[in-house]
Order: C-alpha cells, then structure tokens, then sequence
C-alpha cells in the first residue's frame, strides 16, 4: 500500500489560528496593555456553543465571531476565566466563557451573531477560523471542570492568563487536559487492493459505518491502545501501526490520533458493548455500497473521513 501523504493538508481545526505567545501568560502589565489594545479582539463560549458570525459575501460560510476587547469591557470585566489565546499578525486574541449567562447575546454582543455548535459549521469555515474557536471552546470546557481541586476539594483560581488553576488551599497546580484517542482504519493488504475493517455504533444513522478509535489507557503507548482497541472490538490481531495526522477533537476534550494498522485479517467477533457490526470492505465493495447509497460514511469534517478517503486514493 502506498502511503497517504500526511502532511499535504491540515485536518478540520487542526489548522494553527493563532503564536500562542506562552511567554507572555505571566506577563500581567503587557497582558492589561493587549486587553486594552483597541486591535484586540475576544470571541465567546457558550454551554458549549461558540460564537460565529455569518459572512454575507460570495459563498463564504460562517466566521468566528469576535468583537473588539475594548466594546466588550463588561464581559472581560464580570468574567470568571479570561484566556489568552495568542496572536495573529499582531492581533491579540482573547476568549471567554459565557454559561453562566441565560442570554449570552445580551449586552455588548447583542446583535453580535450566534452562538452554534462548531461542528455543525466548522467544515465550512477556514481552517485557521474553526481552530481558533475549536481552543476557545477546549479552554473554556477545562475550566468549568477544574473549578475545585481534585486532590482537596478546594475552589481553584485561573491564573496564567487562563492556562493555570491553582488550589487556594493546598496550592498544587492544575495544567489543561486534552483525552488522547486513537483512531484507526485497520487493512490487509492481500487481494483487490487490500480490505479495510470498518465499524458502526448503534447510536450512528441507519448505514453509516466508519474507522475504529478508542481512548489512551494510562501506562500504555498509543501503538498499544491501537491494537488493544481493535482487539477487544473485534477480536481482530493487528501486526503494525503506522502514524497518519491528528485532529483536535475538543467534544468535549479530545484530541484524535490517526493511524492506518495493518491485519492479516480474520473472522470478526463484535463486542456488542462497543460495536453494533463491524465488517471488512474491499475498496471496490466499498465504492460501489457508496455509489448505491447502501453505506454512508463519516463527513469530511472528521479524521476518521480522511483516513478512509485516503485508503481509498492510495493505488489509484
């Protein structure tokens, strides 16, 4: 099997947005300056929604909404966790975090846009545009779980510009968390083009099947969890696990990464507690049961789409 070219594009809202600045988080007078920079601009998150704007010009589709920092003082001002997130030719972008407000579009955002789930929209926005909103909602879900310390039980305090929450009482410090996933299209490579093995959950729309993925375990290497995953789903030995490209996934606090493990192949035996039906597809099966609509595949928005396109490409 040839190999897919990984890094010939970014996977939806893995494209950087922003110089994260991470020297600067400490810096209290030059962060009160960017604050007040007239250039600055803060974008918002709400009970998981993040804030767009709607582009009316040609067929661009939805922008991320943001307003300048010094129109929205009292949303900075009355905020619990204000997050730098860094700079773009020589903007400075901020976020912050609206749930504990029952109309987020009220004052100095009132007709400001919408706030919408981002992966409703995110295919349809720029790559840098989805991965800005994509941080500012990972930022913001951090904070409304790390509120008390999980050593103590005590109330926690943002610092750091947001990237810091330290106990107020026994002092530990508390880093944000991303959740490592792997995600994986397993294929032989014997006979038509090879098969791959493919899986779909209960929960899924009727014919829609995709690549297996499976969480991190703690003590245990990501080439490990690929093949224990696939193992305990469907009882399928993998032999070797080659990297492709990760996603920030941060529904809610993920980050994906993709592999392409090859299979000797063999009978399936579906966990029913993970898997609905798991089944292998040659390429031909498989573009034909997409032709005939017989089978739907994850959107394009996903990496697990790109993993099977990919596959799909990769001797034509």
């Amino acid at each position: 099997m040839r190999s897919p070219d990984s890094r010939s594009a970014h996977n939806a809202l893995a494209e950087p947005a922003v110089d994260r600045r991470s020297e600067r988080r400490g810096d209290a007078d030059w962060l009160a300056r960017r604050l007040a920079d007239p250039s600055s601009q803060l974008t918002a998150v709400w009970r998981e929604r993040s804030l767009v704007f709607d582009a009316h010009t040609g067929d661009r589709g939805p922008v991320p909404g943001t307003v300048a920092t010094v129109e929205a003082t009292g949303l900075v001002d009355g905020a619990q966790d204000v997050v730098f997130l860094g700079e773009a030719e020589g903007v400075a972008y901020f976020s912050v975090d609206l749930s504990d407000r029952e109309d987020p579009l009220a004052g100095p955002l009132r007709g400001a846009g919408r706030f919408v789930e981002l992966r409703q929209v995110g295919a349809a926005m720029s790559g840098r545009g989805a991965n800005l909103l994509a941080y500012a909602r990972a930022m913001a879900t951090w904070h409304r779980r790390h509120r008390f310390c999980g050593q103590c039980g005590a109330a926690t305090e943002s610092r750091n510009a947001g990237h810091l929450r330290v106990c107020t009482a026994c002092g530990i410090e508390h880093f944000p968390r991303t959740d490592p996933a792997v995600i994986m299209l397993v294929h032989t490579e014997a006979g038509d083009g090879g098969s791959c093995l493919l899986g779909r959950q209960a929960s899924w729309p009727p014919g829609m099947f995709s690549a297996l993925a499976g969480f991190v375990e703690p003590g245990e290497s990501l080439e490990s969890a690929v093949a224990r995953e696939v193992r305990e789903e469907t009882g399928i030995p993998v032999d070797t696990v080659r990297y492709h490209s990760s996603q920030p996934w941060p529904f809610p606090t993920s980050i994906m990464l993709g592999f392409y493990a090859t299979s000797p192949g063999g009978d399936v035996q579906v966990d029913t507690e993970e898997l609905e039906q798991a089944v292998w597809a040659t390429r031909s099966e498989l573009e034909y049961a997409l032709r005939a609509r017989e089978v739907r595949l994850p959107p394009p928005f996903s990496i697990a789409r790109r993993l099977i396109d990919d596959w799909l490409r990769a001797e034509r």
